[in-house]
């Protein structure tokens, strides 16, 4: 078993003291997988999952949700990154100077709000660092501009197919067939609101998201995101990981769905993406690329929670 710790502040940290609270977002998870030594093992590569399987433990990985815990700066992103974070959700409920979160609720004038230079510049740092990029919680037009720059596969780490439920959480068939096109991966949350826009949702509606991006982007390109951490309202039939065979049951009962497809999107999809992402920052390596050292520095100093129209300075 694989899983995701979110390393997640609320975005009224931003400004305030949203990158100290990751800090300690993040000591938390890794004190636990230390103190819960004999079930979990906190990994940070492909290799270190295939480890952890072939001694019968849960594979922990570490995953940054927001962008606003960056605090504008890309040493904040590396530090981050050497701690074991291995994925980063470019915005949270709230857009950030440099990328449009998909409810747009900092600055509604700027619904459609994608990557700013400097939000193109986190996402050459991902790719750099070998961390993945995480497009859910972003505006269609976030989505866009990274498929359309990164160098590597991205990943929705918990959202649904926004044809079958119109949350502005989910990710519209065009973009579904640009995952495609990446290699990405969109992984299919268990939140209620997000399969059937509704506080109640059963498990044959997740199976309709499943199938659906399954049949738009293909089977290479779908996987399983339950989001538990962070869901009060979940499927029924889903309440918790004791009720994954069931999922998996229910699709191999379908003869569209193959032994191995169902491996794919138990996990083998995810691993896939995630070598891919490793393997340019391997390539990069090799071709002596540096860090970034840009820094975004709002031009209004006032401390709490300025507008994204506000101007910006890189220095």
């Amino acid at each position: 078993m694989v899983f995701f710790w979110s390393a997640y502040v609320p975005c009224g940290r931003k400004h305030l003291d949203g990158v100290q609270t990751t800090m300690e977002q993040i000591d938390v998870i890794r004190r636990l997988a230390e103190t819960y030594s004999s079930d979990l093992q906190l990994v940070t590569s492909v290799k270190g999952i295939r480890e952890a399987h072939k001694v019968k433990k849960i594979a922990s990985l570490i995953g940054v949700e927001g962008g606003h815990s960056l605090g504008n700066s890309l040493a904040v992103l590396r530090i981050f990154h050497s701690l074991g974070a291995r994925y980063l959700t470019l915005t949270h409920t709230c857009d950030t100077l440099w990328a449009g979160c998909c409810s747009g609720l900092d600055s509604p004038e700027n619904e459609h709000q994608g990557l700013s230079p400097f939000g193109l510049l986190v996402l050459r740092e991902l790719n750099r660092l070998g961390m993945m990029v995480d497009l859910s919680h972003t505006s269609v037009k976030t989505m866009e501009d990274a498929l359309n720059y990164t160098l590597a596969p991205v990943i929705f780490s918990h959202s649904c197919a926004y044809s079958l439920c119109t949350s502005l959480r989910n990710v519209p068939d065009h973009v579904l067939k640009l995952v495609a096109l990446n290699d990405g991966i969109v992984m299919v949350s268990f939140y209620s609101y997000f399969i059937s826009c509704n506080s109640t949702s059963t498990l044959e509606q997740v199976i309709a998201h499943i199938n659906h991006i399954k049949n738009v982007a293909g089977e290479d390109h779908v996987g399983l995101g339950a989001g538990y951490d962070g869901i009060n309202h979940t499927t029924k039939g889903l309440e918790d990981v004791s009720h994954y065979p069931q999922l998996l049951t229910s699709l191999m009962s379908n003869h569209s769905w193959t032994e191995e497809q169902i491996k794919k999107l138990a996990g083998n999809n995810l691993l896939r993406v995630f070598s891919k992402v490793e393997k340019v920052r391997d390539e990069w390596k090799e071709d002596g690329m540096k860090p970034v050292e840009d820094i975004l520095m709002p031009l209004n100093k006032e401390p709490l929670l300025p507008n994204c129209t506000e101007g910006y300075n890189m220095t």
